[in-house]
């Protein structure tokens, strides 16, 4: 009888493909930070609380999605958790170290919405390709639908929803519109990009189910 073997917290494979989506995410939060914008789930929100709290971006990105690190631990797994850790980390610190070494003389709303859910749709692939997550409400969803069978898809539709009518309160309407353009953007790179059965989380709400019979591969 075999013992089965445990899976590495880390390979050269996964750092590469980590590291890339770390990078795309933190470039996506840039240029919507720059046009004023936001996007959904936890980064929307720590995008939306930056602009009334004394307080950037990376900070408010990594203690709201901190209690969820725990949930990840305990629900997900370890391999799971500790990547996601990484993850939050990285972006959290590249989100503010990027705009130290890169600026924009013109930024056109339009381009920063598309470009920024251009590059967080990519990013957001790579790291769940990757036994990983962005953290924050996306492993809530995670549970809830473990738990309850409500779809974790929903859930984040929900929560988007949330962010965007808090965000009404101190957006200009042109802000509100581009904001919810590249939110839209980045879900569709994820939808026409994704599968789940290319991602060792069964992650759902982010793809067409795996066909039955498929490997990790």
């Amino acid at each position: 009888m075999s013992t089965p073997q445990t899976k590495p917290l880390l390979t050269l494979f996964d750092l590469q493909g980590l590291v890339f989506g770390v990078l795309m995410c933190s470039l996506g939060v840039v240029f919507l930070k720059a046009a004023g914008l936001v996007t959904g789930q936890t980064a929307g929100i720590a995008l939306l609380l930056s602009y009334v709290l004394p307080l950037g971006f990376g900070p408010l990105f990594f203690m709201i999605g901190l209690p969820f690190l725990v949930l990840a631990w305990v629900k997900r797994g370890a391999v799971f958790a500790l990547r996601t850790v990484l993850v939050v980390l990285g972006i959290s610190a590249g989100a503010q170290i990027l705009p130290m070494y890169l600026s924009f003389d013109t930024l056109h709303i339009g381009i920063a919405a598309l470009l920024g859910g251009a590059c967080s749709g990519a990013g957001l692939i790579a790291i769940f390709r990757h036994n990983a997550s962005a953290g924050g409400m996306t492993i809530l969803g995670i549970i809830i639908e473990h738990r309850t069978g409500f779809k974790a898809g929903w859930f984040q539709l929900g929560v988007d929803a949330c962010v965007f009518a808090v965000s009404a309160l101190v957006l200009s309407p042109e802000q509100l519109i581009y904001s919810f353009v590249g939110a839209m953007f980045t879900n569709l790179c994820i939808v026409w990009n994704f599968d789940v059965a290319q991602s060792g989380t069964g992650r759902p709400g982010y793809g067409r189910a795996a066909p039955k019979g498929a490997s990790d591969d």
